[in-house]
């Protein structure tokens, strides 16, 4: 049996957790058009009866602006020192940058395997994808290119199999049946992000962050789920709240709605704002909301 672990590595927003999902076959974690949506390394497990891929999903990298984003940025480059395989993502339809090459190539020199996913092919011409691929003619330390799109399913079985090929033999490293290593109270609250990144524009989402307090089991079979959505500034809470407190409603119903498809069950949803002062550059707030370095790493 084949099994192992994949840091899927590449820069924000490059559609590293979306190819997750997909690859999984079930939502192990948020996606957004808006980088930074992945904060936390999440484990996405796809388990077949002659292979088990372990998938590290890790937060995009770019240049960090707080504490909170140095975290991040720490426990990305942590995550690719012990595990069996580097799957670096590039956004094709966004075209190659040099912060592409230049981690490409920090990543390539080592002695773990490699494969590049060019993703997002769906929406780029066709005939700019072999010209994409030839631009790392050469280019060392890579095993193996994959263009694919993970939103139409194109070439996930072919990458599969490429990953499949490098693994080293092993036995499983999760039971058959689990997909994730998070637990039902962190997917809650990263619905309710992701609803948020989703719903509210400019920096105000990425200064947000949530916290359960409650998430209990009726004997009803309804959850009950009270959470705080904190944020930075005073008027960012007026616009997380909107006009007489519609926008709240909007985005606490659009995310009651995803926990409940994610639950199989009905979900009696609480939400409360409140204000906690720059916490993205506070240790003791970054640990109280589960950013702590441990947390992290």
């Amino acid at each position: 049996m084949k099994s192992g672990i994949v840091a899927v590595v590449g820069r924000a927003n490059a559609g590293k957790s979306t190819l997750i999902n997909v690859l999984v076959g079930e939502k192990v974690a948020i996606v957004s058009p808006k980088p930074q949506t992945t904060r936390e390394r999440i484990l996405g497990v796809l388990t077949r009866d002659d292979y088990q891929i372990v998938f590290e999903d890790t937060p995009g990298i770019y240049k960090a602006s707080s504490l909170l984003n140095e975290r991040m940025q720490k426990s990305t480059e942590l995550s690719v020192r012990d595990v069996d395989m580097i799957l670096f993502v590039i956004d094709a339809h966004d075209g190659l940058k040099q912060e592409d090459l230049a981690n490409l190539k920090k990543y390539a020199k080592g002695q773990i395997p490699l494969i590049l996913a060019l993703s997002k092919t769906d929406i780029m011409p066709k005939e700019n994808i072999p010209e994409l691929v030839r631009s790392f003619d050469g280019f060392e330390g890579i095993n193996k290119i994959v263009s694919l799109s993970a939103r139409r399913g194109k070439n996930i079985a072919k990458l599969v199999d490429e990953i499949v090929k490098l693994l080293p033999e092993g036995e499983k490293i999760y039971e058959q049946d689990i997909v994730s290593d998070r637990s039902e109270r962190f997917m809650i609250a990263e619905i309710m992000r992701e609803k948020i990144l989703l719903k509210y524009d400019k920096e105000i989402p990425h200064g947000v962050a949530i916290v359960v307090n409650v998430f209990e089991k009726q004997p009803n079979g309804v959850y009950d789920v009270n959470l705080d959505i904190v944020c930075e500034k005073q008027n960012h809470k007026a616009i997380l709240i909107g006009k007489q407190g519609q926008a709240l409603k909007e985005v606490s119903s659009f995310a009651r709605q995803s926990m409940e498809k994610f639950l199989g069950a009905k979900v009696f949803l609480t939400v409360y704002v409140k204000v906690k002062s720059d916490w993205r550059n506070d240790p003791t707030r970054l640990k109280e909301f589960g950013y702590g370095e441990n947390e992290l790493f």
